[in-house]
């Protein structure tokens, strides 16, 4: 069960070349049209496995006679979890949660992993500043990202993106847009993909240390040698609520509390009175999170539309987020509501999370949806649009209306710094 990530990953790893299983079938959810591809991800034992929608799990495992059913995805809490386990046992299967030891590899380089709790904790912030760290050290970083084979899956074996003009080559969706650019615009190399055996072998030839930066709130694919999670100031009890999210929060070295605000006294006592009691040997950092805006002037006394993060708002559960903060700190006359403007997919996302308050996920996990998110914003009656996606969207989107992009900056509070974590692992591992 997967939804075009782990799924893909776990098979390699565990069930390739394993000759006490057959693998009769991929289940598909969160990522649109990857179900009932067929693919050859592996071109070993298999030659294609077939992809079926999640929803037809109960017939499939009649159908196959299926003995066996591995939960492979991630941001999704225990209630969640269990009730896909009922589903899977009253079928006939037993179900299974393949754990660390079985599906993460072992590097030959050095291996720091971001990971967090919940899908928008703010990983990229913290991923880039350790990036920034080491490249002015002198030492060739590789970003091994979490993989989002959201396309032809067999061309995603092994990706390696060196400049901007590789997204497009390779098509890249919004989403990808959102984790690779910021990197790319450093002159920093990130790899991804369907086979993580691959990528590493890649990653070990081309750099001198490898950063692991996590998608959704999965644990990491390679065995960190220095393990940070990102708990939310937003959603305090979810590190202990959510899997796997809470296997980063009981494994980390390092746990980084972000967006702390004046308002959020409580909820960083929550987090770390549940820090000290799964995980009470790891270091603690706290981080305040600043919004800035580029332009102000396009959002004081005007009528908005907020395009935020996708991902963050839809499966990581955010009713709201950068953008939307902005937008109301800045002084907007006017939030626009995009349900009066959707259409298609769109129409279908905010329909799945009605959670969402009034903002516009940045959707675009292929060019029609992209084609539809920017229908959906040229036909918003506002003055100006809040970009608070990673993505510069408006080189990809021909968008009709003034825009201002959002961005977090990273304040750390206290005493325990980033930097002194990141040289006690130079000094530890490079000797500078």
């Amino acid at each position: 069960m997967g939804a075009a990530g782990r799924d893909f990953h776990n098979f390699n790893v565990c069930f390739s070349k394993n000759s006490a299983y057959k693998v009769v079938a991929f289940t598909a959810n969160q990522i649109p049209d990857t179900a009932n591809q067929i693919p050859d991800i592996d071109g070993r034992k298999y030659k294609g496995i077939p992809i079926y929608p999640e929803e037809e799990l109960s017939e499939l495992i009649k159908k196959k006679k299926v003995r066996e059913v591995f939960f492979s995805y991630s941001d999704i809490s225990r209630d969640e979890v269990m009730e896909k386990a009922a589903i899977v046992m009253a079928a006939g299967a037993s179900f299974t949660l393949l754990g660390k030891e079985e599906t993460m590899l072992a590097a030959k380089k050095p291996v720091i992993a971001v990971t967090a709790v919940r899908t928008g904790c703010g990983k990229s912030v913290v991923s880039q500043k350790i990036a920034d760290y080491f490249s002015k050290k002198g030492l060739k970083i590789g970003i091994a990202r979490h993989p989002m084979p959201y396309g032809d899956l067999e061309k995603q074996v092994c990706q390696k993106f060196t400049c901007l003009d590789d997204l497009a080559k390779q098509n890249c969706t919004i989403e990808e847009r959102e984790e690779y650019e910021p990197y790319l615009e450093k002159g920093l190399t990130v790899y991804a993909g369907t086979d993580y055996e691959k990528i590493l072998d890649a990653l070990e030839k081309d750099n001198d240390l490898i950063l692991w930066d996590g998608g959704n709130n999965d644990f990491p694919f390679y065995r960190p040698d220095l393990y940070i999670a990102i708990a939310d100031a937003y959603r305090p009890g979810h590190e202990v609520s959510y899997f796997p999210g809470e296997i980063n929060f009981r494994s980390a070295n390092v746990i980084i509390i972000s967006k702390i605000s004046s308002d959020s006294r409580r909820s960083v006592k929550t987090i770390l009175e549940n820090a000290s009691v799964v995980n009470p040997g790891a270091k603690i950092l706290k981080v305040k999170s600043t919004l800035t805006l580029d332009r102000p002037d396009l959002v004081k006394n005007q009528r908005v539309l907020v395009v935020e993060d996708g991902p963050s708002m839809t499966h990581g559960g955010l009713s709201r987020g950068a953008g939307f903060d902005a937008a109301r700190k800045f002084g907007a006359k006017t939030i626009v509501d995009p349900r009066d403007y959707l259409e298609g997919s769109l129409k279908k996302v905010l329909e799945k999370y009605p959670h969402m308050e009034k903002i516009l996920p940045a959707m675009g996990y292929d060019k029609k949806q992209m084609r539809e998110l920017e229908r959906v914003i040229n036909k918003a009656k506002c003055d100006s649009v809040v970009l608070a996606t990673p993505a510069r969207l408006e080189k990809i989107l021909k968008i009709n209306k003034p825009i201002a992009s959002v961005r977090y900056t990273f304040d750390e509070i206290g005493k325990e710094k980033l930097t002194d974590v990141l040289a006690d692992f130079s000094r530890r591992y490079f000797k500078r």
